[in-house]
C-alpha cells in the first residue's frame, strides 16, 4: 500500500526551523495524511519526538540516511 505524502526539505536548517516548518505544513493537511521531512540537524530526532508527543500527531519513523540526512515521517492525527 503506497500513500501519497507531502515532502518537506529542511536540510541545512538548524533547530527550531525543522519543527516550525513541520508544524506549519501540518496545518494545511487533513487527518491521516503523512508528511515526509528531510533534515540534517541531529536535533531533529529528539525535537520531533517531543513535538509529536505534545501535539498528538503520530511519529511514524525516523531513519538516518547516508550523508547525515534524517528522514522523518509524521502523520496528522
Amino acid at each position: 500500500m503506497s500513500e501519497t505524502m507531502q515532502t518537506l526539505d529542511v536540510k541545512g536548517a538548524a533547530c527550531p526551523i525543522p519543527v516550525v516548518k513541520t508544524a506549519k505544513a501540518m496545518k494545511t493537511m487533513s487527518a491521516g495524511e503523512a508528511l515526509e521531512i528531510f533534515a540534517t540537524d541531529p536535533g531533529v530526532e529528539p525535537d520531533m519526538k517531543a513535538w509529536t508527543k505534545q501535539t498528538g500527531n503520530e511519529l511514524v519513523s525516523i531513519d538516518q540516511q547516508t550523508g547525515g540526512v534524517f528522514r522523518v515521517v509524521v502523520r496528522k492525527s
